[in-house]
């Protein structure tokens, strides 16, 4: 069934996409029945259909009606244990019922994150409560450092206006073939956590036939800990438009879509003014500066679901349908967005292209190592003395960005969660030994992923940190595949027991066996990569841990 709905909200385009009609329809979270009757009456779909989609999401389900003010949970605001206070704040202006909960706001670097009227908040913010209620507070913008290591391919400033239309009219001179060839020269691997090469995807789009074919941005940067897309869409969301642009032109497709996790509404006002100004310049558009090459973009702004990460549980979403991960093959490049070939992306990897394409594919591949090439964003959180975004060349050390770029910390920390929810849990006396690329992460049992790291003080209970795992993964879970459903509330289960319950030790081999099949059976990495940090937490802090598990 899913295929038939995909090529009927394809009647409609991007210009009208049943999401966006749900995401209106529930903009005040009141929608009827009868309303999603309506919508799926008009994109001749069952009802069953637009209330399973809308019944999904943290924005738009009926069990956030009522809720007024969000409070981060994110990973970086639990360990920095910020958000109680935080809490007892809010609730002396808000009423219990009216205070919701999201993940993750991205304000990772001063904690005390908060969601009011279509608005972040963090840091000293929540002391100026009631003028941000009355709407006389004007300094919702945050401030953090930025710095690079080596190459500024990332975080330099931005090209002159006029440099840069010649620059794209340079690239257009161009085959795709040889832009292609540059890319695959290039070395780019993806920077969404897999470290996928991103040649391939592109040179098995551009084979595919047909006259409608996608570039989707993935900009639903979920992982708690991280903002360092944030920080491009941000600043540097040229880089991020010119980079689908190039993809676009490779692939011979001819629309773009920036999918912005609603969490992130500075992000995707950010977006949505660059794209108006690409199109004043005359970059997007039909036959671009007289080329038989036309590229339009369109920005989605998504309604909170961490799952919308995966790139054909994000496709399924901007189609209207629920975000369920979908069983591969086909690959997107094959049959994606309404079942065309697509490319998807995120937001850091593409990001990369217009360097690739301006200054040659081995200029980026003679930074980094043999194998990961170009530099890589990280982001540190507030533990860091000079918590910020910072730029390395691949193959840096773990060290230098602790101490040269972090400055060290403000507190003892026993270890460091990098790459997100799904990645290694590095104890802090194997810091030493690793270095930013994927292989040196790989081969001592650990993923390095987006590279955010989130610092677990020494006094936060590990046992405490992997329930929130658990829990995280049993709330973000799409539900379509047993391993992940299923696993994730029993692990989250067998973890409050034990702490609970002073008689009762977790079965290690049990625990173990959970882990194998999250690992095995889950159809993506959310299922299939919780195990890693809990495997992680049981090798290096058995001591710790032993008191709950036998």
């Amino acid at each position: 069934m899913s295929k038939n709905i995909s090529h009927l909200s394809f009647r409609k385009g991007l210009d009208n996409t049943l999401f966006e009609e749900i995401g209106t329809l529930n903009k005040d979270k009141s929608s009827t029945k009868d309303q999603l009757k309506e919508i799926a009456d008009e994109y001749l779909l069952g009802t069953a259909n637009v209330f399973g989609t809308a019944s999904f999401y943290d924005f738009t389900r009926e069990t956030n009606v009522g809720k007024k003010v969000f409070v981060c949970n994110g990973s970086a605001c639990l360990t920095a244990g910020t958000q109680s206070e935080l809490r007892n704040k809010l609730i002396s202006v808000f009423d219990s019922k009216e205070i919701g909960e999201m993940c993750c706001l991205g304000r990772c670097h001063e904690n005390s994150a908060f969601h009011y009227n279509d608005v972040n908040y963090s840091g000293n913010s929540i002391n100026s409560l009631e003028s941000i209620v009355k709407n006389e507070y004007t300094d919702s913008m945050d401030d953090y450092a930025v710095y690079s290591l080596g190459s500024t391919i990332l975080t330099g400033s931005s090209p002159d206006p006029e440099e840069f239309i010649l620059r794209v009219k340079e690239i257009l001179l161009k085959t795709p073939t040889q832009i292609l060839d540059e890319i695959k020269l290039s070395g780019l691997r993806g920077r969404g956590g897999a470290g996928f090469p991103m040649s391939i995807k592109l040179e098995g789009c551009a084979k595919e036939k047909g006259p409608d074919k996608f570039i989707v941005c993935n900009a639903d940067e979920g992982d708690p800990g991280s903002y360092s897309d944030r920080y491009l869409l941000e600043h540097q969301p040229r880089l991020v438009l010119i980079g689908m642009w190039i993809a676009g032109y490779v692939t011979g497709a001819n629309k773009g879509v920036v999918y912005i996790r609603a969490e992130y509404p500075e992000s995707v006002d950010r977006i949505i003014k660059e794209v108006e100004l690409l199109r004043k310049e005359k970059i997007t558009g039909e036959k671009i500066f007289g080329s038989d090459f036309s590229f339009e973009f369109k920005v989605i702004k998504a309604q909170g679901a961490y799952i919308c990460g995966e790139e054909t549980a994000l496709l399924s979403s901007i189609e209207g349908q629920r975000p369920e991960v979908r069983v591969r093959p086909p690959f997107p490049v094959q049959e994606g967005l309404f079942r065309r070939p697509t490319v998807v992306n995120n937001v850091e990897t593409l990001a990369n292209l217009y360097f690739i394409c301006t200054q040659g594919g081995d200029s980026y591949k003679a930074i980094g190592t043999v194998r990961s090439t170009g530099t890589k964003l990280i982001s540190l959180d507030s533990a860091f003395n000079r918590p910020g975004i910072y730029e390395v060349d691949m193959g840096t050390s773990l060290e230098d960005v602790i101490h040269k770029l972090g400055l060290g910390f403000k507190r003892k920390v026993k270890a460091l969660h990098i790459g997100g929810p799904l990645g290694g849990l590095v104890p802090m006396f194997k810091h030493t030994s690793l270095s930013i690329d994927f292989e040196s992460f790989a081969n001592q049992g650990f993923m390095l992923g987006h590279a955010s790291i989130v610092s677990v003080p020494e006094e936060y209970p590990m046992i405490k940190y992997l329930e929130h795992l658990f829990e995280f993964t049993a709330h973000e879970s799409c539900g379509k595949c047993f391993p992940c459903r299923l696993g994730s509330t029993r692990g989250k289960e067998l973890l409050q027991k034990a702490q609970s319950d002073s008689n009762f030790k977790i079965d290690n081999e049990l625990l173990v066996d959970l882990l194998d099949t999250m690992k095995r059976g889950s159809l993506c990495a959310l299922g299939g990569g919780i195990p890693l940090p809990v495997m992680n937490a049981l090798q290096y802090f058995s001591d710790e841990l032993k008191v709950y598990i036998k």
